[in-house]
């Protein structure tokens, strides 16, 4: 009996309450189970009414339909498009299919290897390490890699294309701007060749990592003198082993820990992990009719020590909208600051002169230190102001920054080649044209300034 008596003044729950709160709880409990296992990809970001920004809403939904209709004619899957003003997000839209076969939607927090827009990240890295005074941008490379010292340079013209020694040494500037000579290097990407050994023993043939596809390549000449010519190739490869010989950090980590730990990039990686794989999108090839087949199915790899500057990263458009505003802002994002103003200006700045094509990004265009820089627009197919820097990836994927019209647009599909499509300098009229007010006459917060070399 004893058991039953309740302390007095503590009255007993009617059924009502009773009820009541197992609904609360109940709710509270499913609400738990069914929130998403990750943050939303628009948790934290900065939005705002395109017309408080000067923009137009009305003409914003140019871009959702300038999308539709390619994914209509099937020229992509899907993408997801982002674009900001005055460090406010006025468009972030998902369309179409992340994995069209299997008849997944596209969704604003779905990854997307970036390829080459990688280079940006792993170039911003090493300036923060200028920064701390690790180096001068006219060190040779060879400081840090000596078996890069004395190179020979393969003369195209004499018989046998016989070496000539290089008039001067390949820099630190040199590998930034694309302006090395420096030959392709062996990919460590992904799982390497396999071969039987006499042992019947399975070993890789390729590089693990980038500093061992380095060495490998360092008895090589270089196709031109450093600086006299611009191509495309494995400079930002070196890049990024700098970051590692000067930070004593892989490039992985150090990207981790200074610069998307820092900004809230969460979601970007070199090795993607086994509970986000079904957030990755698929990559697509254009056919001969122009129509798409799947080139490369979303599956988990193993993750690997291949680190390289010049590609290797997959992440989302809200984390790269990150990282352009920190550059947009000078340097500095949700209170986080990685680089000075004067840095990010320098970085800007065209290092390579007007006589050098970048053919990557086509006529009108100059470059500085991990970025291409708009120096024509009546050369440019692209209609973006003066001073705009800018990358892209090798499956599709694009961003930039108008510092003129404190602009940010990010593109992100996975079409790879790409060369043949219209999208991406087509994507920047549509962006463009929903400007309403110019800020042509407002001082940028960052601006290159013309830098011939």
């Amino acid at each position: 009996m004893a058991a039953n008596v309740r302390p007095a003044g503590l009255k007993t729950p009617s059924g009502r309450l009773r009820r009541v709160c197992a609904i609360v709880f109940c709710t509270g409990l499913l609400a738990f189970v069914l929130a998403p296992m990750h943050p939303l990809a628009n948790d934290d970001l900065p939005i705002a009414k395109p017309e408080s920004v000067g923009m137009s809403s009305k003409r914003l939904e140019r871009i959702s339909a300038f999308i539709k209709d390619v994914i209509d004619r099937n020229q992509i899957a899907g993408a997801v498009t982002l674009v900001a003003r005055s460090g406010k997000i006025v468009h972030f839209e998902a369309q179409g299919k992340r994995y069209q076969e299997e008849q997944l939607p596209m969704e604003k927090d779905v990854l997307f290897s970036l390829a080459s827009m990688t280079k940006p990240i792993a170039s911003t890295a090493l300036m923060m390490l200028w920064e701390e005074g690790k180096f001068m941008l006219d060190d040779p490379i060879s400081r840090w890699l000596p078996s890069y010292a004395n190179k020979a340079v393969s003369d195209p013209i004499a018989e046998r294309r016989e070496s000539v020694p290089a008039a001067r040494p390949v820099t630190v500037r040199h590998v930034l701007t694309h302006t090395s000579g420096l030959q392709p290097i062996a990919s460590c990407q992904r799982a390497a060749p396999q071969t039987e050994t006499d042992t019947g023993q399975l070993e890789s043939t390729g590089p693990r990592t980038v500093l061992e596809a380095i060495e490998r390549a360092a008895p090589l000449p270089l196709d031109f003198q450093p600086g006299t010519r611009w191509r495309y190739g494995s400079s930002t490869d070196y890049v990024g082993v700098l970051v590692e010989k000067m930070s004593g950090m892989t490039l992985d980590d150090f990207m981790r820990e200074r610069i998307f730990k820092p900004l809230g990039m969460r979601d970007t990686h070199y090795n993607v992990p086994k509970e986000k794989v079904n957030r990755v999108a698929a990559i697509y090839r254009p056919g001969t009719d122009g129509r798409i087949t799947l080139l490369r199915r979303p599956v988990y790899r193993e993750p690997t020590q291949c680190f390289p500057g010049t590609g290797g990263l997959s992440g989302t458009a809200a984390d790269y909208f990150r990282f352009a505003q920190m550059l947009a802002n000078g340097g500095e994002y949700g209170g986080q600051r990685l680089l000075g103003p004067m840095t990010i200006n320098l970085m800007v700045s065209n290092h390579i002169g007007r006589d050098k094509h970048v053919y990557v990004r086509g006529d009108g265009y100059g470059f500085g230190l991990g970025f291409s820089v708009l120096t024509d627009p009546g050369q440019s197919q692209d209609a973006l102001s003066i001073g705009t820097f800018s990358w892209g990836g090798a499956n599709g994927t694009l961003f930039w920054v108008d510092p003129v019209e404190e602009l940010v647009g990010i593109l992100m599909m996975q079409l790879n080649p790409y060369q043949a499509s219209r999208i991406r300098p087509l994507f920047s009229v549509v962006v463009s044209q929903a400007v309403i007010e110019s800020f042509r006459d407002h001082k940028p917060k960052v601006m290159g300034h013309d830098t011939p070399r």
